[in-house]
C-alpha cells in the first residue's frame, strides 16, 4: 500500500471529500433527500476504484445469467459521452456518440432492452414503460446514485485492490473501502489481502479474433499465421523482430493492460498501444502505423465500425472477451433476488 508525499499532501482534501460523501449518504438514509423505489428489483453493478475493473463484461454475464434463470432483465446506464440527457433507448445499430460505447456493447451482446440518460430513476421508469415485461433492472454503474433505491449492490475490484486505501484525490477510491455491499467480485486470478473473504472470482477470457467486418473468425493463436501471409503478400507493414509479423494491440478501455495481458498469455507477440478510455476514433490512430494485424477490443469496435476507413481496414481484428464467474455467486444472488 504505497502512500507517497503527494498523497499525504492531498489527504486533507480526501478527508473533506469523505465527510461530504458521508453527509450525502446520510441525508438519503434519513429521508432528507428523496430516493425512489422502483416496482421491480434493482441490481446495481459498480466500482469504488476509479478506472476500469471489468464492469461491462460482468454486466453482460449477469444479464445472460438472469435470462437463463427465467428473468426478463433490462439495463440502464448513464452512457459515458452520450449526447442526450433525456432517456434514450439503445439500439444495437445506434451510434456510440449518441448512446455511449458501453451501453451499445451491452445491447449488442446481451440482447436485452437498454436505456441511457442522466437521471437513473427517470431512465428506469422510461425503460419499464417501454418494456413492461421487464421484471429486474440491472444498473450499469450507479453505486453513488442514491436517488434510486436498490435491492442488490455488487462491487467490482481487480488486481489493484483498494490501491493505497484513501479516497480521492489522495487515493483512487470514490467511497470508503468498507462501504456496505451485498457482493464483491474480484476480477483477477489471485486473492488480495484487502478484499473480503467472501469475494467471488471473475476471469476474463478471449479465445477468438474476428475481422472487424465480420468476414472471418479465427482462433486467437492463429492470428500471427494469417498476419504472416499478409506480410509475405506485401499487403501491409514490415517484418517485426526475428521475421515475425508486426502485430499491434490497441485498447481504449479503463485498464488496457488487462487486454494486453490476455493477448500475451495467449502467445501473441504484440506491441501494446494504449488509447484514452472511451476514445472516439475521430482521429484514426492506425493511419500512419505499419502493421500486419491490429487487435482491438469490442468496446473500441462498436465505434470503429461506424467509420469507413476503420471498418474497411483489413488489418483490424476484434477480440471478444467473456466473463467467467464462480457459480456460487449466481446461486447466492438469485436467492437474494427471490427473497
Amino acid at each position: 500500500m504505497r502512500r507517497g508525499p503527494l498523497a499525504c499532501l492531498l489527504l486533507p482534501l480526501s478527508l473533506l471529500f469523505g465527510l461530504l460523501t458521508a453527509i450525502r449518504r446520510g441525508l438519503y438514509a434519513c429521508g432528507w433527500l428523496t430516493s425512489t423505489k422502483l416496482p421491480v428489483p434493482v441490481i446495481v453493478v459498480g466500482n469504488i476504484f476509479i478506472g476500469g475493473t471489468g464492469k461491462t463484461p460482468f454486466v453482460i454475464w449477469l444479464v445472460q445469467a438472469l435470462q437463463k434463470a427465467g428473468y426478463v432483465p433490462g439495463v440502464i446506464s448513464r452512457g459515458y459521452g452520450a449526447a442526450a440527457d433525456a432517456p434514450r433507448a439503445v439500439d444495437p445499430t445506434a451510434d456510440a456518440a449518441t448512446v455511449g460505447d458501453e451501453p451499445l456493447l451491452i445491447a449488442s451482446r446481451a440482447h436485452c432492452p437498454v436505456m441511457v440518460g442522466r437521471q437513473r430513476v427517470a431512465v428506469a421508469q422510461a425503460l419499464l414503460r417501454a418494456h413492461p415485461e421487464i421484471n429486474v433492472i440491472v444498473s450499469d454503474d450507479g453505486l453513488q446514485h442514491y436517488a434510486m433505491q436498490r435491492d442488490i449492490e455488487i462491487v467490482l475490484s481487480d488486481e489493484r485492490g483498494n490501491g493505497n486505501g484513501w479516497l480521492l484525490p489522495a487515493g483512487p477510491l470514490r467511497e470508503p473501502a468498507g462501504r456496505r455491499r451485498d457482493f464483491t467480485v474480484l476480477n483477477g486470478a489471485q486473492p488480495l489481502p484487502d478484499m473480503p473473504a467472501s469475494a467471488s472470482r471473475m476471469q476474463l477470457e478471449g479465445a477468438v479474433a474476428e475481422r472487424i467486418d465480420g468476414a472471418k473468425t479465427l482462433p486467437l493463436e492463429a492470428v500471427p499465421r494469417v498476419a504472416s501471409v499478409a506480410n509475405l503478400a506485401c499487403v501491409h507493414g514490415t517484418l517485426g523482430a526475428h521475421g515475425e509479423p508486426r502485430i499491434i494491440a490497441a485498447a481504449g478501455i479503463g485498464n488496457p493492460s488487462r487486454f494486453f495481458a490476455l493477448l500475451h498469455a495467449a502467445g501473441i507477440n504484440c506491441i501494446d498501444m494504449p488509447l484514452p478510455d472511451h476514445y472516439d476514433f475521430s482521429v484514426n490512430p492506425f493511419a500512419a502505423i505499419k502493421a500486419d494485424a491490429i487487435l482491438i477490443t469490442e468496446k473500441d469496435a462498436v465505434k470503429c465500425r461506424r467509420i469507413d476507413a476503420l471498418k474497411n481496414d483489413p488489418r483490424l481484428w476484434v477480440v471478444p472477451v467473456t466473463a467467467r464467474v464462480e457459480g456460487a455467486l449466481l446461486e447466492r444472488l438469485l436467492e437474494k433476488l427471490r427473497g
